[in-house]
């Protein structure tokens, strides 16, 4: 019987598996570093999913000002990509910007068709002053940042 995965809030108990899964992209290069501090302050903004009871995928929503939110630290362990899980941590963190009613949603990527799968659209980066004041100022990329702004509007 295949496994089945499931999303849910982010709990304590969460933290070291969401460090390990974090710091892997960041080691590479393709994610900004949280610290295990970090992570249990934030905790509540975090959504993961699980298969057979173990985290395998995590994202957050970060609030950048009344009408936007971005989506930060989305990732899947290896040997559980291509399984459609960071399509439901899209899915269930564009639910959650709705319910909170903020009408933009936004990410930096490398994973551009990833993002347009998921109805998302590339745009300017520049068009988000407050991504801009909020992170970039302390991102080593900042001068030379390669990632690709994409943009989902909800009706």
């Amino acid at each position: 019987m295949p496994a089945v995965a499931v999303c849910r809030r982010a709990r304590l108990e969460d933290v070291e598996p969401l460090f390990q899964m974090i710091d892997g992209y960041a080691q590479r290069g393709i994610m900004l570093p949280r610290s295990r501090e970090v992570l249990r302050r934030q905790i509540d903004d975090f959504v993961v999913t699980e298969v057979d009871d173990m985290v395998v995928g995590c994202g957050s929503l970060c609030r950048l000002g009344e009408e936007l939110v971005e989506i930060r630290s989305l990732g899947i362990s290896e040997g559980y990509k291509g399984r459609g899980l960071g399509s439901l941590l899209v899915a269930e963190l564009v639910k959650e910007a709705r319910d909170l009613g903020i009408p933009k949603v936004m990410a930096l990527t490398y994973e551009v068709s990833f993002f347009l799968k998921n109805g998302f659209a590339v745009v300017e980066k520049d068009i988000f002053p407050e991504k801009v004041w909020t992170d970039c100022i302390h991102c080593p990329k900042q001068h030379a940042c390669d990632e690709i702004a994409v943009l989902k509007i909800l009706n």
